[in-house]
Order: structure tokens, then sequence, then C-alpha cells
């Protein structure tokens, strides 16, 4: 739809400039160009209604690193607008102040992507000052990137943060139990600052049940907490939650290392909350009150998302089906059942009533006589995690004759190829897979997905742009394959389990693929890289990888020059892991005009020495360089190298056993 309007533009002129007024067609969604040259090049307009639609009328400011530079050539231009001498110019194109903060700060508050308000924070003092103002979320992505204290400076209506801690190489137990990440000062600090807080997120932070009780207690209007990988913590702290959070609408628990003792935490919410939208404790592995949990789920009738642990049988699940046929995500309990009180009939008409039913997980346990029971729920479904069901080929072919939605899939490779080829037949709307292994570390006798499943899903899924996928063999040819029928792959992450794999029909190495994938998919944010690799690999890499933000390396390179490709192109990489690889000390050097760009660089088991990281650390003080010491580990060896940029300087927890260079 066209929309015609008329407004004033600026155009320079040898001694001033000149408003002049003109009629220009524009589309409901304006160009970033457009607005780049209407707001940042000295435009000024007494109607603010025109700027809150040229604003508003943007669906994306994702681009707007561009328009900072059109704006940072415009400078001058813009200070010769604001000191016009007045004998030279009409008054009617005298500059006006810039529109005021009531029409900005509504419109910078629709802006949800925490990369394009940072972007937007850096246009000109009066976009900081209105988008500090209106920010209600913080997302922070390393703990130590900048202290607390800075971001309650910075921001003071957050409601919401989101917090992440350790490296992502702890899921791997690469990273000791006692590194740090500690939750505790964050809420110290964010307790006097924002007593209003709402939500906290959390992943890879250590968390105490003093730091669950602090949190319930100092927070009188908090409604949702939300733990990943973290750790440390019992069912202790959540009964703290659950008894003290008057107004909660999100418990979120997923793939902790959680002290489980007991399930009677679920029996400490009180029978006045009926506010829960979101209760997952599938990770949890005790029994809980299903009498306390059934009433839970009758009185909250905004609940949407449910997953309960495996405790849970499929009489008590068809139970809690009952009270809440609203859910958008169920996960299930345990999928089988010696005696079930319900004909299994009854079962698939429970399912058949979830009319809102998108998400589907669980499935613990299950076989071929109870699978059946979803199936009337499977038409609306957009993402079944069965990461928990070891299916076989044809039972996953059976259920999937029924999700022609499907959106995203998680399976176990004891689906085969078979399996796959099901996916790529019944599935045309896919666009995320991850094929997990059953048994990562069985090395002989293993069936589980070749190449010859990946290929069938990409021919059958075009729209296929995430995929994670764990195999024991690959082509250098199938993956050219896939990446030709997928070209919009945004994320690629090939995990060939067994170390430094070939080409097992050409015995080739397998650069060839990876150098497939990067020249063929523009879009690539994320690469992991696996089987027998050179420094080829790395070379297409640096070339080819424009939009790379995360690269994972594991036993894989020949020489410093792989790393060396990699810092010398990648121009958006933000985030580099790499373990059990050659790059030594030169490699490591060779990203000094690299590492302030990026988030963070893990390096372990390479070729690192404490003096090439002191270096680094001299050459770049902005820097935190924290080494991980073992204890069989040589002193002039770097074993664990941990590179962080920081505006908060060497953090002050720091165990012995990391020495910040």
């Amino acid at each position: 739809m066209l929309t015609f309007i008329n407004y004033r533009y600026v155009v320079k002129c040898k001694v001033s400039y000149s408003i002049e007024t003109c009629n220009v067609t524009c589309f409901a969604s304006l160009s970033l160009s457009s607005v780049s040259w209407l707001l940042f090049s000295g435009f000024r307009e007494r109607n603010t209604y025109f700027h809150y639609w040229l604003l508003s009328s943007c669906k994306s400011i994702s681009s707007i690193h561009h328009i900072m530079d059109l704006n940072q050539k415009r400078t001058r231009m813009v200070d010769r607008v604001d000191s016009v001498d007045p004998d030279l110019v009409s008054p009617e194109s005298t500059p006006m102040c810039p529109f005021p903060d009531e029409v900005l700060e509504p419109v910078l508050s629709l802006i949800n992507s925490h990369k394009d308000r940072s972007s937007v924070s850096l246009v000109c003092k009066d976009w900081y000052n209105a988008e500090r103002w209106s920010r209600r979320h913080v997302f922070i992505g390393n703990c130590y990137s900048v202290s607390p204290e800075i971001v309650v400076g910075r921001f003071p209506k957050i409601r919401s943060v989101t917090l992440k801690g350790k490296p992502r190489f702890s899921d791997f137990n690469l990273v000791p139990e006692d590194w740090g990440a500690d939750v505790y000062p964050w809420l110290s600090v964010l307790a006097k600052a924002y007593p209003f807080l709402e939500e906290l997120r959390l992943k890879r932070m250590a968390v105490s049940d003093e730091s669950l009780e602090f949190l319930a207690m100092n927070f009188p209007e908090f409604k949702a907490l939300s733990l990943l990988s973290c750790d440390g913590f019992s069912t202790d702290g959540l009964k703290a939650i659950a008894t003290h959070c008057r107004n909660l609408a999100e418990l979120d628990i997923q793939e902790n290392g959680i002290d489980d003792l007991g399930g009677d935490w679920l029996s400490c919410f009180p029978e006045t909350l009926t506010t829960l939208q979101v209760l997952n404790f599938a990770s949890l592995n005790s029994e809980v009150n299903f009498n306390d949990l059934e009433k839970l789920v009758t009185r909250c009738k905004s609940l949407r998302v449910l997953k309960v642990n495996r405790t849970i049988n499929l009489d008590q699940l068809q139970k809690l089906l009952l009270r809440a046929p609203q859910l958008t995500e169920l996960g299930t309990g345990t999928f089988t059942q010696d005696l079930v009180t319900r004909p299994v009939a009854d079962l698939e008409a429970t399912f058949g009533s979830c009319k809102n039913l998108l998400t589907i997980s669980g499935l613990w346990d299950t076989n071929s006589l109870y699978l059946p029971v979803i199936y009337p729920a499977c038409a609306s479904l957009t993402f079944l995690n069965l990461s928990c069901a070891a299916l076989r080929s044809f039972e996953l072919a059976m259920l999937l004759i029924h999700c022609k939605s499907l959106r995203r899939l998680w399976v176990l490779d004891t689906v085969g190829d078979m399996g796959l080829e099901a996916v790529g037949s019944w599935c045309p709307l896919l666009e995320e897979l991850r094929v997990f292994p059953a048994d990562p570390f069985e090395q002989e006798n293993v069936a589980g997905v070749t190449e010859s499943g990946f290929v069938a899903v990409s021919r059958g899924c075009p729209k296929l742009h995430y995929v994670l996928y764990f195999c024991h063999q690959m082509t250098n040819a199938a993956v050219a394959t896939v990446v030709q029928n997928c070209p919009g792959f945004t994320h690629f992450r090939l995990c060939i389990m067994n170390l430094g794999q070939p080409d097992y029909v050409t015995n080739e190495p397998m650069d060839e693929a990876f150098g497939a994938v990067v020249r063929t998919c523009p879009n690539l944010q994320r690469l992991a890289v696996s089987g027998l690799l050179t420094d080829l690999t790395f070379e297409y890499i640096g070339k080819y990888a424009k939009n790379l933000e995360i690269l994972s390396v594991a036993f894989a390179g020949s020489s410093d020059l792989g790393l060396k490709y990699v810092l010398g192109g990648c121009p958006r990489l933000r985030k580099l892991e790499i373990r059990d690889c050659p790059f030594g000390n030169a490699a490591l050097l060779s990203g000094l005009t690299k590492y302030e760009s990026m988030r963070s660089l893990w390096m372990s088991a390479c070729n690192l020495t404490m003096n090439g990281c002191r270096v680094l650390a001299k050459e770049m003080p902005r820097l935190n360089v924290e080494v991980m010491k073992d204890e069989d580990s040589e002193d002039s060896q770097a074993h664990k190298v941990y590179i962080y940029r920081t505006v908060a300087g060497p953090r002050r927890d720091a165990p012995p056993f990391v020495l910040t260079l």
C-alpha cells in the first residue's frame, strides 16, 4: 500500500541550507537509507507526528550501523545546520530543536532486539538518552564484560535481565565448577536499583539456594525465573521461589546441575496463586505430589507451557490435559505404562481436545503402542522435541505423516537414515533439524545416521536453515549437495564423532565440505567444523564467511596459518571456541586488531604459552586474558585460555587457579 506524504528536506548549498517542499511516494516500510537521510542530516520538523510515522514505519533497524556511517560522514553538515546564519535563511527554514522524548521514547520502546537497541543508542546523544530511559530489558552475554554497577547506572528502569556466565565449553566439563559466575553480586546490586524487577533469565551461572531466597524476598513484583545450565542450588531454593513470589508467571528449570532433594517444593505454591503461565521441571528426577500439581494446573487458567518430569505417567498426564486444554507447549512424562486405567482411545481424544498445542517434548520410554495417542494433536505442531525418545525409523515415519506444519525437529540418531528420509518426505516446511547421538561414547557397532539421511532431508526441506548433525561418517560431496539444496543456512553444526575422520569414500580431508558451506551460504552466522581438516578449511572460512558470528573448532587444523586466516577475515566474528588444535602464540597474536570487536575467545589444549598470553594482555589492556592452570600443567604452558572484552576490568572473584594477566 502506497502512502503519499508532503515533507521538508535539507538541501546542501554553498553558503547555507535551504528547505524545499516536495511530494514523495513512500512505501509503508520506509527504506533505511531514506530514514538515515531524514533523521541524521540535520532534518528538523515541527510536525512530531511525522517523526513518529517515520520511525515506526521502519520494520527493522538491524542495519543501523550502516546509517551510523552515513551519520558520521554528515557530522559537519549537521553542525552547519545548527549554526546557520539567520540572515541567510528564511525564518521558516530555521532549524528547530530535536523532536521531544515523548515521541522518541515510545517509538524506541517498540524495538525488541538488544542488538538493534544498542545500535540505536550510538546514533546521537538524544537517541542515547531516549534509549536509556525507555529500555526495560537488558541482555548481558558475559557477566564479567560489565559490572552490575555500570548496568544500573546506564539503565534506570530495567524490568527484565538476561545474564550469561561460564564459557560454553563448561557444558563439556572443560571449566571447573568453582570457576565463578556467581549471580549473588548481581542480585545485591539489582535489588537496590531495581526493586521492581520482574524477570531474571540465567544461563551457565552459579546459583545458590541463598541467592534464590534473596531473589524471592527482595523483588516483590517478581514474575519470571529461567535457569538454564546453572548449578549450585537445590530444590530448597525452588521452595523459596514458590513460597514468596506471589505473582509468579514463569518457572523454567532446564538442564541444571541441581541437587534434587525431593518433589515437595511443588507444594509450596500458595493456594492463591493463579498467575502461572510457564512451568517446566522436566529435568528434575524426584517424584512430585501429583495432587498439588493437579490443583496448581487447575487454578492457573492462563497456563500455556507445562513440561513435567518422567515420574508423571500417562494416566496423570491425561488428567492434567483435561484441566489445561489451552496449553501451547507440552512436555510429557513417561510415555509407557504397564497398566492404564483408561482406554487408549480416551487418551487420543484428550490430545485431540488440545487445539492450541504447538510444541510437544518428553515422550520418555515411548513405544509404538502409545505413540499414536498424540496423532490427533500433531496437525498444528511446529516443534517436536524427540531428543528423549529413542524412536525407530518406522515409528518416526508414522508420526511425521501427521505433522505437516512442523518447523523444528529434534531426534536421536536411533531413527536412522530411513527416519530422516521420512523427514524429507513429510516435513516440507522444516527450518531446524537437530540429530543427537543416543550413545555418544559408543564407538563400535554404531548404526546411527549417515550422509544419506542428511541429503534426503535437504532434498525435501528447502527451507532448512539450522542444523546440528551428529554422525560417524560424512563425505565432501554430501555436504556440498546439502548446502546446494538449502543455501539459506544460518547455523551449520556438523559433528563427526570419529576424531580426525576423513571423507570415508575418497579418504580426503573434509576441507571441501566446509568450503562449500561458506561459499554457498552467504547468511551463515554459526559454524561448527569437525573431521579431518587442514588449514585450507580455515582459508575458506576467512575468505567467504562474511556474516559468521560464532565459530567452533575441535581437533582440526595444520598450523598457525589456519587461525590467522580466520582472524584476518570473518569481519562479524563475535565468539571463537577452539580446543585440541595446533594453534600457538603466533596465531593468537595475529588477532590483535580483532579481539576488541569480539565477545570472547576460548582456547584449550592448544600450543599457547604464558609468555604469549602476557604479550596479548600487554598489547590489549581492555581485554581480560585469563589462564586456568591445572594441577599437572607446566608453569610455562597456557592449557586453558579465556579472553573477553570488558569495561569492568579484571574480575574480583577469580579463584586461585585462574590467573588474570
